[in-house]
């Protein structure tokens, strides 16, 4: 059997420092950059002690109001005329993941939750099949569900607010470490998940699975499809970045091109 061609993933550069958990999306006609921006005693853009998400109009640069104080590692997700973000409440590990709705990226409204006593919740993802949406969301205990951290579970709703988790057995990747999670569902009967493997070093790189259950998994067999390169990595594809922070990104360690999540425009 023939190994298919690897798609060319051509890498641009870097835009921005201090920017973690990130989602291209489109909305509205107009391609936007989702970010969750870190407190500030880790983010010397951030003049907030609390962390916060935010849109950037990639056209325009500008940044929307400001939501979500307090939350961390968010996602993005739009859907009939509205914009959805997830964020996990108070801390990294938190047990509620909160859901945002918004029609116009300014006013926010608190749409639904999920809270897990006693688990760890970091990264989520969200799709749609058939009418009914899928959470992907990672998590780090507890121990029986988890296994070696990190680990993927599933909820399911028809709305976006309410949510019921899916049976134990719809699990990814119990036996390793998982991390950086997207999901997506493209109409062939496959769910397709974007994760990290980690190597030794360690270093990560991002991988793909798919499966029709949840339950069944099939690794692609051309990943890892994104590797972490010294020199592509560092270009600079901002010209605005200034001399101390193209200085910043020409010493810094690369290991690693996570998180990956797509979007067609």
């Amino acid at each position: 059997m023939s190994i298919p061609k690897r798609p060319r993933i051509r890498k641009h550069g870097t835009v921005k420092l201090h920017t973690v958990e990130t989602t291209p999306i489109a909305f509205g006609n107009r391609l936007y950059r989702f970010e969750y921006v870190r407190p500030g005693d880790l983010n010397p853009n951030n003049s907030e002690s609390r962390s916060y998400f935010h849109f950037i109009d990639l056209m325009t640069g500008q940044a929307t109001r400001p939501f979500a104080f307090g939350h961390h590692l968010g996602s993005a997700y739009s859907d009939g005329g509205f914009m959805y973000a997830t964020g996990v409440d108070q801390c990294w590990g938190g047990d509620t993941l909160h859901i945002f709705r918004s029609e116009d990226l300014q006013q926010w409204e608190l749409w639904g939750e999920l809270a897990l006593p006693g688990h760890e919740i970091y990264n989520t993802g969200i799709c749609k099949k058939e009418g009914a949406y899928t959470l992907l969301y990672e998590i780090g205990a507890p121990a029986d569900e988890a296994g070696i951290p990190f680990t993927f579970r599933f909820a399911a709703s028809q709305d976006l607010s309410r949510w019921t988790l899916m049976p134990r057995d719809c699990v990814f990747q119990k036996d390793r470490y998982a991390g950086g999670p997207a999901i997506y569902y493209i109409n062939d009967g496959y769910y397709y998940v974007l994760y990290l493997e980690e190597y030794a070093g360690p270093c990560y790189a991002n991988c793909i699975a798919r499966s029709g259950d949840l339950v069944r998994w099939e690794y692609s067999r051309i990943n890892p499809v994104l590797m972490f390169d010294e020199y592509a990595d560092k270009q600079i594809a901002n010209p605005f970045l200034n001399a101390d922070e193209q200085r910043m990104i020409d010493k810094a360690l690369d290991i690693n091109n996570s998180d990956m999540e797509i979007c067609e425009w």
